[in-house]
Protein backbone atom coordinates (compact mmCIF):
# COMPACT_ATOMS: atom_id res chain seq x y z
CA UNK A 1 0.00 0.00 0.00
CA UNK A 2 1.60 3.69 -1.00
CA UNK A 3 0.11 6.96 -0.44
CA UNK A 4 0.91 10.24 -2.10
CA UNK A 5 2.74 13.12 0.04
CA UNK A 6 3.99 16.07 -1.00
CA UNK A 7 7.74 17.95 -1.46
CA UNK A 8 8.70 21.09 -2.47
CA UNK A 9 11.07 21.27 -6.08
CA UNK A 10 12.63 24.11 -7.74
CA UNK A 11 12.20 24.77 -11.89
CA UNK A 12 15.59 26.14 -11.41
CA UNK A 13 18.23 24.66 -9.14
CA UNK A 14 20.61 28.10 -10.16
CA UNK A 15 18.27 30.63 -8.68
CA UNK A 16 17.78 28.47 -5.43
CA UNK A 17 21.22 28.55 -4.93
CA UNK A 18 21.26 32.03 -5.96
CA UNK A 19 18.77 32.76 -3.50
CA UNK A 20 20.41 30.50 -0.19
CA UNK A 21 23.62 32.78 -1.79
CA UNK A 22 24.87 29.26 -2.29
CA UNK A 23 25.91 27.97 1.45
CA UNK A 24 23.46 24.85 0.98
CA UNK A 25 24.29 22.80 -1.90
CA UNK A 26 23.55 18.93 -1.38
CA UNK A 27 24.15 16.85 -4.38
CA UNK A 28 21.49 14.78 -3.08
CA UNK A 29 18.66 17.34 -3.17
CA UNK A 30 20.15 18.97 -5.99
CA UNK A 31 20.16 15.53 -8.01
CA UNK A 32 16.55 14.74 -6.81
CA UNK A 33 15.45 17.89 -8.14
CA UNK A 34 16.89 17.60 -11.33
CA UNK A 35 15.42 14.19 -12.10
CA UNK A 36 11.85 16.06 -10.67
CA UNK A 37 12.21 18.59 -13.37
CA UNK A 38 12.74 16.29 -16.20
CA UNK A 39 10.37 13.80 -15.30
CA UNK A 40 7.82 16.82 -15.78
CA UNK A 41 9.65 18.04 -19.29
CA UNK A 42 8.71 14.45 -20.12
CA UNK A 43 5.28 14.96 -19.68
CA UNK A 44 4.68 12.96 -16.23
CA UNK A 45 2.46 13.62 -13.05
CA UNK A 46 5.10 13.12 -10.62
CA UNK A 47 4.23 12.78 -6.69
CA UNK A 48 5.66 11.49 -3.41
CA UNK A 49 4.33 8.16 -2.24
CA UNK A 50 4.83 6.62 1.04
CA UNK A 51 5.11 2.73 1.58
CA UNK A 52 3.94 1.06 4.53
CA UNK A 53 4.56 -2.46 5.44
CA UNK A 54 3.53 -4.44 8.79
CA UNK A 55 6.06 -6.64 10.20
CA UNK A 56 6.70 -8.92 12.80
CA UNK A 57 9.67 -8.13 15.33
CA UNK A 58 11.94 -10.99 17.28
CA UNK A 59 9.44 -10.84 19.91
CA UNK A 60 6.28 -11.84 17.67
CA UNK A 61 4.86 -8.21 18.00
CA UNK A 62 3.96 -6.34 14.70
CA UNK A 63 5.06 -2.85 14.12
CA UNK A 64 4.44 -0.31 10.82
CA UNK A 65 7.36 0.40 8.93
CA UNK A 66 6.98 3.08 6.47
CA UNK A 67 9.17 3.94 3.44
CA UNK A 68 9.05 6.36 0.97
CA UNK A 69 9.43 6.34 -2.90
CA UNK A 70 10.93 9.94 -4.18
CA UNK A 71 8.79 9.76 -7.36
CA UNK A 72 5.84 8.10 -8.37
CA UNK A 73 5.75 8.98 -11.98
CA UNK A 74 2.21 8.68 -14.01
CA UNK A 75 1.71 8.72 -17.67
CA UNK A 76 -1.77 7.50 -19.21
CA UNK A 77 -1.24 3.74 -17.88
CA UNK A 78 2.35 4.04 -17.54
CA UNK A 79 3.83 4.08 -14.52
CA UNK A 80 7.40 4.39 -12.77
CA UNK A 81 8.63 3.95 -9.06
CA UNK A 82 11.74 6.29 -8.84
CA UNK A 83 14.45 6.22 -6.42
CA UNK A 84 16.74 8.77 -6.35
CA UNK A 85 20.54 8.50 -4.94
CA UNK A 86 23.90 10.17 -5.24
CA UNK A 87 26.03 7.30 -4.35
CA UNK A 88 24.97 3.31 -3.43
CA UNK A 89 28.78 2.39 -1.96
CA UNK A 90 27.73 -0.68 0.18
CA UNK A 91 25.21 -3.33 0.34
CA UNK A 92 23.71 -1.26 3.55
CA UNK A 93 22.88 1.40 1.24
CA UNK A 94 21.58 -0.57 -1.53
CA UNK A 95 19.56 -2.12 0.96
CA UNK A 96 18.20 1.35 2.17
CA UNK A 97 17.83 2.31 -1.53
CA UNK A 98 15.77 -0.70 -2.26
CA UNK A 99 13.79 -1.17 0.39
CA UNK A 100 11.06 1.06 -0.36
CA UNK A 101 10.54 -0.42 -3.95
CA UNK A 102 10.82 -3.97 -2.77
CA UNK A 103 7.88 -3.51 -0.63
CA UNK A 104 5.61 -2.40 -3.44
CA UNK A 105 3.21 -4.87 -4.35
CA UNK A 106 2.32 -4.01 -8.07
CA UNK A 107 4.07 -4.73 -11.19
CA UNK A 108 4.85 -1.31 -12.03
CA UNK A 109 8.26 -0.66 -13.49
CA UNK A 110 10.62 0.05 -10.19
CA UNK A 111 14.13 2.17 -10.85
CA UNK A 112 16.75 3.66 -9.24
CA UNK A 113 18.86 6.77 -10.27
CA UNK A 114 22.35 6.77 -9.52
CA UNK A 115 24.41 10.63 -9.21
CA UNK A 116 27.41 8.49 -10.54
CA UNK A 117 28.40 6.63 -13.65
CA UNK A 118 26.87 3.30 -13.90
CA UNK A 119 26.02 0.42 -16.36
CA UNK A 120 22.51 -0.53 -16.50
CA UNK A 121 21.78 -3.06 -14.01
CA UNK A 122 18.71 -5.04 -13.28
CA UNK A 123 18.71 -7.62 -10.02
CA UNK A 124 16.72 -9.99 -8.89
CA UNK A 125 14.05 -8.02 -7.36
CA UNK A 126 13.79 -6.27 -11.11
CA UNK A 127 14.67 -3.17 -9.76
CA UNK A 128 16.40 -1.52 -12.43
CA UNK A 129 19.54 0.81 -11.94
CA UNK A 130 20.49 3.40 -14.43
CA UNK A 131 22.76 6.32 -14.02
CA UNK A 132 21.53 10.08 -14.28
CA UNK A 133 23.54 10.46 -17.56
CA UNK A 134 21.62 7.76 -18.55
CA UNK A 135 18.59 8.93 -17.57
CA UNK A 136 19.50 12.36 -18.98
CA UNK A 137 20.78 11.71 -22.33
CA UNK A 138 18.52 9.01 -23.17
CA UNK A 139 14.43 10.17 -23.57
CA UNK A 140 13.61 5.93 -23.54
CA UNK A 141 15.58 5.26 -20.43
CA UNK A 142 12.54 4.49 -18.34
CA UNK A 143 12.79 1.55 -20.28
CA UNK A 144 16.19 -0.04 -20.16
Amino acid sequence: MWQIISSIYFCDCGLRNARLNFRQIEFTHLLENVIYNELLVRGFNVDVGVVTKQVRTDDGSRIRRIYEVDFVCNQGSRRYYIQSAYRMIDEEKVRQEEASLRNIDDSFKKIIILGESTPVIRNEYGITTISIYDFLLNENSLEL
